[in-house]
């Protein structure tokens, strides 16, 4: 990218990308979105292991395409002696390095943060794991399914007996990896711009989870009164948020939690006046409300809720959500990714178009592409 046209927040900037999979390669994406360059360093073939999972479009994997637009990949085998010395000039040039090994393996590999630091002093080296680099779970082996699981948000998330649900979202992944390691990527950049060093930063996707259940951690350190799963406010305890069944198998997602809201979507289910104070016996208003809902379709209901406040919306498919008119007039998929089979859409990224490349179409690389880079 050109530096001296750009206006790109992140133009200047280089990151090394040594992540697969999942939480760190979208964190790369976001930066690149932003201005970066970023050089993925892959093992040799397949690669990222992600290049070989379906779904594919023609032979190549669409997720690894998603998640590496625009990056460039060099590849070489780390566990050979001296492979990481190919690595010094990208290392000396760089302004961030990306990792998601277990705690220690960056080091076996020569590639630890002292031995990046002595390269170059004003790098930020940013590890992802599920439990960081300290403590007596940081070398357990686990996904985003256990990091949900330790950190008791699986636990507020259950069905009608009281069994977890398994989240459609890799919540931990995303919300306590990807995310966070932008942020602090960011901040520590923007120290190094004010006081010239680098640094090293620990993200570790389990504990980041603990901000997203503030209000339940509040109820139980404040209060004393720990969540009971699946029986909260905001966790299906009461009918003012609550997913209805309608009377075609589709599904109401109703959310009228003030006042106003909960009075007008009574009005327009006719919810009995004596069941409104929901206060007072909330199952009994749940009850009265979902037999309610099963009346009329989806549809029908949408035409009776429109006009009126009531914060309810329709349970929509996944493939209904993408050609949602709404989406489509923001512009959120409206980004390419260009595969040899065909163009399939970008994955929609978190920033702001002011702050984003304008380039509409793009590609991912092939690997080893950018071998020529090594050892220069």
């Amino acid at each position: 990218m050109d530096g001296q046209t750009s206006m790109l927040p992140l133009d200047d900037v280089k990151v090394l990308d040594f992540s697969a999979q999942l939480p760190g390669p979208l964190a790369t994406l976001i930066l690149l979105e932003a201005g970066a360059e970023v050089i993925k360093v892959e093992p040799p073939a397949p690669g990222d292991i992600l290049r070989i999972f379906p779904p594919k479009v023609g032979d190549e994997s669409v997720n690894f395409a998603m998640l590496n637009r625009g990056k460039r990949s060099v590849s070489l085998d780390l566990k050979e002696p001296g492979a990481a010395r190919g690595l010094d000039a990208l290392i000396a040039d760089a302004d961030v390095l990306v990792e998601q090994f277990r705690p220690g393996v960056m080091d076996r590999l020569g590639l630890g943060y002292e031995a990046v630091r002595a390269i170059n002093p004003k790098i930020i080296y940013c590890s992802i794991t599920g439990y960081g680099q300290t403590g007596p779970k940081a070398g357990v082996a686990a996904h985003d399914l256990n990091y949900c699981a330790d950190s008791g948000m699986l636990s507020l998330a259950a069905d009608k007996d009281g069994a977890p649900v398994v989240p459609s979202a890799l919540v931990a992944d995303i919300g306590g990896g990807t995310y966070p390691a932008v942020m602090n990527i960011l901040l520590a950049l923007r120290k190094r711009d004010r006081h010239g060093v680098g640094c090293r930063l620990d993200i570790a996707m389990a504990e980041n989870l603990f901000g997203f259940m503030y209000w339940a951690i509040g109820g139980g350190v404040g209060g004393r009164v720990w969540p009971r799963p699946g029986g909260e406010f905001l966790t299906g305890g009461s009918a003012r948020y609550a997913i209805y069944r309608a009377a075609d198998d589709r599904f109401i997602a109703a959310a009228p939690l003030e006042e106003r809201f909960w009075s007008a979507f009574c009005d327009a289910i006719g919810l009995a006046i004596d069941l409104r104070d929901d206060s007072i016996d909330p199952e009994k208003t749940k009850a009265a409300v979902a037999s309610i809902m099963r009346r009329r379709t989806a549809g029908e209901w949408m035409t009776a809720f429109e006009g009126r406040d009531v914060c309810c919306t329709i349970v929509a498919t996944l493939a209904e959500a993408v050609v949602d008119p709404h989406f489509i007039s923001r512009g959120v998929f409206k980004r390419t990714l260009a595969m040899r089979a065909g163009s399939v859409p970008a994955l929609c990224v978190p920033l702001a178009p002011e702050l984003r490349d304008a380039a509409v179409d793009g590609g991912f690389p092939d690997l080893g592409e950018a071998n020529a880079l090594l050892g220069r």
